[in-house]
């Protein structure tokens, strides 16, 4: 495990996921951070779809990619995420994703929790946010 965090999911890179060069496209890391943020919300509770059922959704407000080496068609990928910076309505994960001992992205989202139905924010569910708090805080 990478220091400073307690998750991380794997994945193979797909060669639609790869561009006319070989590389992987910029917009597939997104899809990777998001695919990180639901593994790591699946071991609270019900995960997304437990808060979703419970009539809450979370939108990301901004995201941010750092390329730092082209990932390639079937490069085995470790995608590490934290979540953390839990104020009201608000969340932000960080992300690292690492092919072997290099990083070849790292990066952020921000989010916000709303009510499903009228997209208000809303608070993050105290037992969410108390589970988030307990698993980082094994990080430290």
């Amino acid at each position: 495990m990478r220091p400073g965090f307690t998750f991380a999911t794997d994945l193979t890179v797909r060669f639609s996921e790869t561009d006319a060069q070989g590389v992987v496209h910029n917009a597939v890391y997104l899809v990777w951070f998001e695919i990180a943020r639901i593994d790591y919300l699946a071991r609270f509770r019900d995960g997304y779809p437990g808060l979703r059922a419970d009539g809450i959704e979370a939108l990301t407000l901004e995201a941010h990619v750092r390329y730092r080496a082209p990932a390639r068609f079937d490069d085995r990928l470790r995608v590490y995420a934290r979540c953390g910076d839990l104020r009201g309505a608000r969340f932000r994960f960080e992300y690292e994703i690492e092919r072997g001992d290099e990083i070849v992205a790292d990066g952020w989202t921000a989010h916000a929790v709303v009510d499903a139905e009228l997209l208000r924010p809303t608070r993050l569910p105290e037992w969410l946010g108390e589970a988030i708090r307990n698993a980082e805080a094994t990080a430290r």
